[in-house]
């Protein structure tokens, strides 16, 4: 049975799974909907997304906007990345807190997280292939994020020679932007 351990950000949960292996490799159920809706994660996911990064790629900190906000449960299945999630649900205690996971193709980590809160992830390995399933469709219009270097956030990044970035993530607002104009 599958370990799910909630986070101090209230929604979050980090899984991991029950890994079966022997010297042929492994085997491991990474969804069962009855599984995960009897421990607190009853969403219907619509779209299953891969990415494949080389080693300093930064991807996010990504949300979409209501109406097509979305949870995600993700990944990462080759190579090592490090997940960041920062909550920014404007009621929410945690709000501009956020949570960072190591995940990876060993450890097998799966990184539930659900609307209102930005996302993104760092390799750390020379590559990194990650997936997420997404509970909504995206919609480029909804699409929006957080700077991810933002000293509010307060981020322990790990010492990374060069961090490689698409030129819309350079240009996300800081927080305090989106703590002036609410979204969630």
């Amino acid at each position: 049975m599958p370990n799910f351990t909630k986070t101090n950000l209230g929604g979050l949960i980090i899984i991991e799974p029950s890994v079966f292996a022997d010297d042929r490799g492994f085997f491991m159920e990474t969804y069962s909907k009855k599984v995960f809706a009897e421990n607190g994660i009853d969403v219907e996911f619509v779209q299953d997304n891969h990415s494949r990064s080389t080693k300093g790629v930064f991807r996010g900190l990504h949300f979409q906007k209501p109406p097509f906000a979305q949870d995600k449960l993700v990944r990462c299945t080759r190579g090592e990345v490090l997940d960041v999630v920062v909550d920014i649900r404007k009621d929410s205690p945690t709000f501009g807190q956020s949570e960072s996971v190591l995940i990876s193709e060993d450890n097998k980590k799966i990184v539930f997280i659900p609307k209102g809160f930005a996302h993104g992830f760092l390799v750390l390995s020379d590559f990194a292939e990650f997936q997420y399933k997404c509970s909504n469709f995206y919609n480029k219009e909804s699409e929006s994020g957080i700077l991810w270097n933002d000293p509010e956030l307060k981020i322990d990044w790990p010492q990374i020679e060069n961090i490689i970035l698409s030129e819309k993530d350079k240009l996300w607002p800081k927080l305090e932007e989106i703590k002036n104009n609410p979204v969630f």
